[in-house]
């Protein structure tokens, strides 16, 4: 890897393109290295994990509403939409909307975590409709995947945005930018112009993720998915982009993330080198906050010991800086302790997490957040009983760059009104890497296998995992099969009408 220096350099000190994080992003997309085959050993798990929980998400009314406006724009030869038959085509910036909502609505794909936080599977949708639409086979596919995985984890591993509360997506409008040009064989011009497009009308607040958390958390990697293919197809035409993007005296250092003297190092494959960042993300077990994943294993452990919940006096969890400030009592929330608050709410409230996972000894993407669930009284009661604290060892272990150490748990201490202390910890989840059942292929297929259950048919499953298990192999026309229909009847509608439906 190649370590680059990326600080703000001001107009009358005109930085040269080549030393331009845009253009390095460029350069490392335009490189034809080989896909290791571990890479597309783990791209397949993920395109298999993103169908799982879009198909589980079908139907819920952020989904429906992202679908019916894709279908207000027809395109023969377009691309796929997950529910629909792969006759349905779609213009591709839409599919790439209305499958990343759908992708994201659950929250239960694939993570990975540094000085700043991403769901790099919110790629795949962008770049796999651009396929379809483009008539790409398999193997172009996996590599314009390898990219965006490359790019988003990077610029993932050295610059924070939450801490100037700017919403994640904007590195991935950059990596999904990256990733189509990759898919497309595109010159290191046309993708340096579409990448810096691509962050210019990415960058937002991070109000999307705090207070009353709405469907625009589902929304907002769909939008910077869609604004990608866009940005793209104005570069393709020969369009530019504001530049520098990343180093300009008025552009998104400068004057969204560290300021005049920020000073940021940035690694990226070197020319030739395999794009392996991938391989370093990890999958969700559990439909909640990535950081709540090992949380949710060590309470279904420790919930065991507890035979009454009304004797528990005081529960604290030991954890990171994020943990605590962003789904923790650090967030200063009080929505965090609402029993009628949104799933997007909850699903983010480690409180009411570890209260239902103590007390259930399970997670279920449904069950879990039913509204007769998050308002059980003795729920509410112990609900209302924990709190976090930050923790200096796990703030270091969750920034460290040794992948040993590195971790999102935290300790658990449990005081009964007797006196008597039940304490555990738990640095990694189970299915993360290092942990004690890592996950592989059979586990996707499970969880693929499990979250359709009852609503595809058996036949449609089976004809969707052999597809996407041949990925590499697969035809441009073949590409289609990478969608899922539901059985007739089966598809919710939307019950509104909005302007691009409308008829006169």
């Amino acid at each position: 890897m190649i370590v680059h220096d990326v600080r703000v350099h001001p107009e009358k000190d005109r930085l040269p393109r080549a030393g331009q994080l845009a253009w390095k992003i460029a350069e490392v997309a335009a490189d034809p290295v080989p896909v290791e085959p571990a890479v597309t050993d783990m791209i397949i798990n993920r395109v298999i994990d993103n169908a799982s929980v879009a198909i589980a998400s079908v139907n819920r009314h952020p989904v429906v509403s992202a679908r019916t406006q894709a279908l207000a724009h027809p395109r023969a030869g377009g691309a796929t939409v997950f529910g629909l038959d792969p006759d349905v085509r779609v213009h591709a910036e839409w599919a790439a909307w209305a499958n990343g909502t759908a992708v994201r609505e659950l929250d239960y794909h694939d993570t990975f975590l540094a000085a700043e936080y991403s769901h790099p599977g919110d790629n795949i949708p962008p770049i796999l409709a651009t396929a379809q639409q483009t008539r790409r086979g398999g193997a172009d596919l996996v590599r314009g995947i390898a990219t965006g995985y490359e790019i988003q984890v990077n610029l993932v591993r050295a610059i924070c945005l939450h801490k100037h509360k700017i919403d994640h997506v904007a590195h991935l409008g950059p990596s999904a930018a990256a990733g189509i040009g990759t898919l497309l064989g595109l010159d290191r011009e046309t993708i340096y112009q579409a990448v810096q497009q691509a962050l210019h009308v990415t960058t937002a607040t991070r109000q999307s993720r705090k207070g009353e958390i709405s469907s625009w958390k589902a929304f907002a990697p769909s939008h910077a998915g869609k604004l990608a293919v866009e940005a793209v197809d104005r570069a393709m035409l020969g369009e530019g982009a504001p530049s520098p993007i990343y180093e300009g005296e008025d552009s998104v250092i400068a004057w969204m993330l560290d300021g005049k003297d920020a000073h940021y190092h940035v690694p990226l494959p070197g020319p030739g080198e395999a794009k392996r960042a991938i391989l370093d993300t990890y999958t969700k077990e559990h439909s909640a906050e990535y950081q709540s994943q090992a949380l949710i294993d060590l309470s279904f452990r420790m919930g065991k010991q507890i035979k009454n919940w009304d004797d528990v006096a005081d529960v604290l969890i030991e954890t990171s800086h994020h943990t605590h400030y962003v789904i923790g009592t650090g967030s200063n929330d009080p929505q965090k302790f609402d029993p009628t608050a949104s799933r997007e709410t909850l699903d983010h409230s480690i409180m009411y997490i570890v209260a239902v996972a103590l007390q259930d000894s399970e997670w279920h993407h449904v069950r879990s957040y039913l509204p007769a669930r998050a308002q059980r009284p003795d729920t509410v009661a112990l609900w209302r009983k924990i709190r976090t604290v930050e923790v200096p060892k796990w703030t270091e272990r969750y920034h460290s760059d040794d992948p040993n150490v590195k971790a999102f748990g935290g300790r658990i201490v449990i005081t009964m009104k007797d006196g008597s202390v039940i304490a555990d910890e738990m640095a990694v989840a189970n299915a993360h890497t290092l942990g004690a059942t890592p996950w592989k292929r059979a586990d996707y297929v499970r969880k693929f296998t499990t979250l359709t259950e009852g609503i595809l048919d058996p036949a449609e499953a089976r004809r969707f995992l052999d597809v996407a298990q041949r990925l590499p192999e697969l035809k441009p026309e073949e590409l289609a099969g990478l969608t899922i229909a539901l059985p007739a009847g089966a598809l919710a509608a939307s019950a509104k009408s909005g302007i691009f439906g409308w008829r006169a």
